[in-house]
């Protein structure tokens, strides 16, 4: 750190509200920053560093930030580093992972690793719990390979190593033998030299937890902990923070508890609902002046988010004037949905909006594909967010497989996945040799083939193949010393064949697999070592969407959190699709909680404006439901909501939950919202009558009647009630609609 006198405090503070002032400031004990969206938490992460640093309260390699993000880890230090005009190095600022992983290599012996230990990825994870599946012959088809993992990962989300799982948390999983499968698994890891994701966190608790002085160690050497998106944390992430923080308790947590929408993953909101009642003296600090969206946006986001009981409670606001209202359209169905979106972004586009400024999220992914096909008939250029990532194309992960197994030996899911690739002859009965032999030695796959190659164990040409490639790779291993890491890839992916089975390759995508392989290469600049490339790999999880020019954004809720758009279409908010009825039938009133956080998360995502679509009826996998309006819907204050139907359209709301969507006719309102008392209040008027004949005056047509309906077609009456039909409809199946839509046939 440079001796140069520190800069005024009033140069990095100026402009900080009072709150985020106090969060600034506020340095010795715990303290939670409630930061609701856009109210300027990161800046009051990188001020509240840049703030410790300048009045010399702690040295660089004395802070710990952690991130949920490599991204957001770089624009932290980035930040800090033009804030304070230094150099930022020696600051301990990464995702939970880099930081445990940093940690981990210095102490790996104490779990049984090297300090060269592979972090495996999740296909590598899967396949080697399947060889374990099928070593331990259970029923794969029942407990498949990815269930099982899910499983091991829940586990190590909550900081359960395979002695601390019992009867209760194993139930009948892999018929009641998950605990002893999650053993060998681990076990198998500490032969392999590797460690998973979860492991990360769970080893670095074993080492704090079994070496008190190498906790002590570190507690001493974070005089302060800064945590980003505490809400987000899980059970391991809790615990290994818990230990840190213990001992100069400096530690600020920064999160909000109403954008808490991860529990699938193994998020817990416990965490930051339980903060004061786990820091003795914490003192909490709620930022609640947003600067990003409108008052009226911000408004109606609180009063839905308000209905949940399990929060702590803040109320946004802003000093950039009130806005639009927000947009509720009514359409008939997904196809209508799409139209309306699309004509509604080339309207946008027409005033003069960036396309760039526009997006398009939706609960769930099979909602993307209608509009995607409606983009596409517009020409209106587009990015799904949420596609492939680089590092999972199958040429990329050949590729980096060689590289592993160069780097580390006794990686056996890599060599497994690239002993054939290109074709060498070398199939399953090789395999099932080598891993025979490594099981009853304990030893690693490579170790395995080096010794099968010197006996008469495989077939000739078997034995031939598989020495060239040990040899290969021996090779490859010390030209590692004499060249750099990219001439070393370059050697590799020729020497190997595999450039030139591309090359020779007839399949349409050959070229460009190619080009990803080069890609690669050129990726291997930005790093000093391959150990550090694969390091990278392994751990960065963001996703890069590398489409250029305006494009509109089409997202998941959930992969939208963080972004922020001038306009913002919020599809599909009808009961069962959102709320999610699988998600609340297996999760309950916690669940439904959550689901209410992400309506949060979509509404605070708009600067300027939003328009939520509901659709009367929707294509499920393949079947259609009757929707009713999202309860979600009915949360919103009435005097920021405008309504809209789309022509011919009459929206009927039943109680949320019940009749199957929009089955009930009856009059009753309780539980109902302002939104249904004024779709009710609008009843009075007729809507607008269909082209191409006449209405039916109501109560006028019989049961049996065959009719004419403008979006269903030909069907025959089978019942009717003061002016509502039931219809068996030809193509359609049975619905429930007003009288006044249909016509005799």
């Amino acid at each position: 750190m440079n001796k140069t006198a520190p800069l005024s405090p009033e140069s990095y503070l100026k402009g900080l509200n009072d709150p985020q002032r106090e969060a600034t400031e506020c340095l010795d004990g715990p303290l939670l920053v409630l930061a609701g969206a856009g109210t300027g938490k990161t800046r009051v992460l990188t001020t509240r560093i840049g703030h410790i640093l300048m009045t010399r309260r702690a040295w660089p390699n004395q802070i710990l930030a952690v991130t949920f993000t490599n991204k957001a880890a770089r624009e932290m230090r980035d930040r800090v580093a033009t804030m304070i005009g230094e150099v930022t190095e020696g600051l301990w600022i990464g995702t939970f992972h880099a930081i445990a992983t940093r940690i981990l290599r210095r102490h790996a012996e104490v779990v049984g690793l090297k300090s060269n230990f592979t972090i495996l990825d999740q296909d590598d994870q899967i396949r080697l719990i399947k060889q374990i599946i099928e070593a331990e012959e259970i029923d794969d088809k029942r407990w498949p390979a990815r269930s099982v993992h899910a499983a091991i990962e829940r586990f190590k989300d909550r900081g359960l190593t395979p002695e601390k799982v019992g009867v209760v948390e194993a139930g009948d999983i892999a018929d009641g033998r998950i605990a002893e499968l999650y053993k060998i698994y681990q076990d198998r890891l500490i032969v392999l030299n590797s460690a998973d994701f979860g492991d990360l966190l769970l080893h670095c608790l074993s080492v704090f937890t079994s070496q008190p002085e190498v906790l002590r160690k570190y507690q001493e050497q974070f005089h302060f902990i800064l945590v980003d998106e505490y809400q987000d944390s899980n059970v391991s992430q809790y615990l290994w923070l818990r230990l840190l923080a213990q001992g100069r308790k400096n530690i600020c947590c920064v999160g909000d508890d109403d954008q808490s929408i991860y529990s699938w993953r193994g998020a817990e909101v416990g965490n930051i609902l339980r903060f004061e009642k786990d820091y003795a003296g914490a003192k909490v600090i709620r930022l609640e002046q947003n600067y990003r969206s409108t008052q009226q946006i911000l408004s109606a986001a609180s009063q839905m988010i308000a209905v949940n009981q399990g929060r702590l409670g803040k109320t946004l606001w802003t000093a950039s004037g009130p806005g639009e209202q927000i947009r509720v359209r009514a359409v008939w169905d997904g196809e209508s949905e799409a139209r309306f979106v699309g004509d509604e972004i080339e309207s946008l586009y027409r005033r003069g909006e960036s396309l760039d400024e526009i997006a398009i999220l939706v609960r769930a992914s099979f909602q993307m594909r209608e509009f995607e096909e409606r983009l596409i008939t517009l020409g209106v250029p587009y990015r799904v967010v949420g596609g492939p990532r680089f590092y999972e194309r199958a040429e990329v992960r050949d590729a980096i497989a060689y590289l592993r197994v160069i780097a580390q030996p006794n990686d056996d899911l890599a060599l497994e996945r690239i002993i054939n690739t290109p074709r060498r002859g070398l199939g399953t009965a090789t395999l099932q040799a080598m891993h025979g032999h490594a099981r009853a030695l304990g030893i690693s796959l490579y170790d395995s083939a080096k010794q099968l190659i010197e006996t008469d164990d495989l077939k000739p040409q078997a034995r031939s193949s598989l020495r060239r490639i040990i040899e290969d790779f021996a090779r490859w291993r010390g030209q590692a010393q004499a060249v750099n890491h990219i001439e070393l890839a370059e050697i590799v992916l020729d020497e190997s064949g595999y450039t030139g089975m591309l090359m020779n390759s007839k399949a349409a995508d050959a070229p460009g697999r190619l080009e990803n392989l080069k890609e690669l290469v050129s990726a291997l600049n930005e790093f000093e070592t391959l150990g550090g490339f694969l390091e990278h790999i392994s751990l960065v999880m963001d996703r890069d969407d590398n489409a250029a020019g305006d494009l509109v954004s089409l997202m998941t809720l959930h992969a939208a959190k963080g972004l922020e758009f001038n306009n913002v279409f919020l599809p599909g908010w009808e009961e069962e699709v959102f709320p999610n009825r699988r998600s609340v039938d297996d999760g309950g009133g916690a669940a439904l909680e959550e689901e209410r956080r992400l309506a949060y998360v979509g509404l605070t995502r708009a600067r300027q404006r939003v328009c939520i679509c509901h659709a009367s009826s929707r294509r499920v996998y393949n079947q259609w439901l009757a929707c009713a309006p999202s309860r979600f819907i009915t949360e919103l204050p009435e005097d920021l909501v405008e309504h809209e139907m789309e022509p011919g359209l009459y929206v009927g709301v039943s109680e949320p939950g019940i009749d199957s969507l929009g089955e009930d006719w009856g009059e009753s309102s309780v539980g109902r919202g302002p939104g249904f008392q004024r779709m009710r209040a609008n009843r009075g008027s007729a809507p607008p009558a269909p082209a191409g004949g006449e209405l039916v005056t109501v109560g006028t047509i019989a049961i049996g009647t065959r009719i004419f309906h403008q979006k269903f077609g030909y069907g025959t009456v089978l019942a009717s009630d003061s002016g509502k039909l039931e219809i068996d409809f030809e193509k359609a199946g049975t619905k429930k609609v007003l009288e006044s839509f249909v016509e005799p046939a």
